[in-house]
C-alpha cells in the first residue's frame, strides 16, 4: 500500500470528477454553494470508505455472478444511514441536496471503486482508496462551488460561514449564468483543462529529472 501514490491518484491523475468524469449529474446540480459541496463530498467519502471496507471483507464469499447486485445492496445500506443522519442532524443540507443523496446508491464513483479496487484488495488498502478518492471528489466539488458561488452570487461560504455567506463582490456584479447548468459545464471544463495541464507538467518534470539522473 502506497498512501502517497493513492492520494495523488485521487487528487490528480485519477480524480473521480476531473479525471474519470464520474458522478456528473450530482456534480453539476449541487455545486452552487460551498455548503452543498462540502456536504455531498463528505457524504460520498464516508460511503466510499465504509462500502469499500465491507466489500473487501466479503470479496471472497460473494459469488461472481451476483457481485454487482451485492455491491449495490451494501452501498444502499450506507447511503440510507447517511441520508437518515442528514435528515436528523442537518435538515437544511438534506433538503438542499434533495434526491442526490439517495442517488449515491447508483453513483459510478462508488460502484467503480468497489469493482475496480475493493473487490481485489485488502481491507486497509480499500479503506485508504475510499478515503483518497473521497478527498479527490470533495476537493473537486469545493473548487467548483467556490468558483460558481463567487462568480454567480458574489459570496463565499454560504451556509458554512453564515446563512448568506460573506459578500465578496457587490450584488450588481455577479454573473447569474454561473449558478445555472451552463455555468457548471464551463467551470468543470476549466478545471479539467487545468488538471490535464498540471498532470502533463508534472510528468514532463519527472521525465526531465530522470533523464538528468542518467
Amino acid at each position: 500500500m502506497n498512501f502517497k501514490k493513492q492520494l495523488r491518484e485521487g487528487l490528480l491523475t485519477n480524480n473521480p470528477v476531473v479525471g474519470q468524469l464520474l458522478g456528473m449529474c450530482s456534480t453539476m446540480a449541487i455545486t452552487t454553494t460551498l455548503f452543498n459541496g462540502l456536504g455531498m463530498g463528505l457524504s460520498v467519502t464516508l460511503i466510499l470508505i465504509c462500502s469499500n471496507v465491507v466489500i473487501s471483507m466479503l470479496r471472497k464469499v460473494i459469488p461472481d455472478k451476483i457481485r454487482i447486485a451485492a455491491y449495490i445492496v451494501v452501498i444502499a445500506g450506507f447511503v440510507t444511514i447517511i441520508d437518515l443522519l442528514l435528515q436528523a442532524y442537518l435538515p437544511a443540507l438534506s433538503k438542499s441536496l434533495g434526491v442526490f443523496i439517495p442517488l449515491i446508491v447508483v453513483n459510478c464513483i462508488i460502484l467503480g471503486r468497489a469493482e475496480a479496487f475493493a473487490s481485489k484488495n485488502g481491507v486497509l488498502a480499500s479503506a485508504v482508496d475510499g478515503l483518497t478518492q473521497g478527498i479527490g471528489y470533495t476537493v473537486a466539488l469545493v473548487c467548483m462551488c467556490v468558483i460558481r458561488e463567487l462568480l454567480g452570487s458574489g459570496t463565499f461560504g454560504k451556509g458554512v460561514l453564515s446563512a448568506d455567506g460573506v459578500r465578496i463582490l457587490p450584488s450588481q456584479y455577479p454573473a447569474m449564468l454561473m449558478i445555472l447548468p451552463v455555468g457548471g459545464f464551463l467551470t468543470l471544463a476549466c478545471l479539467i483543462a487545468f488538471t490535464q495541464w498540471f498532470n502533463r507538467h508534472l510528468a514532463e518534470k519527472a521525465a526531465k529529472k530522470e533523464a538528468e539522473a542518467k
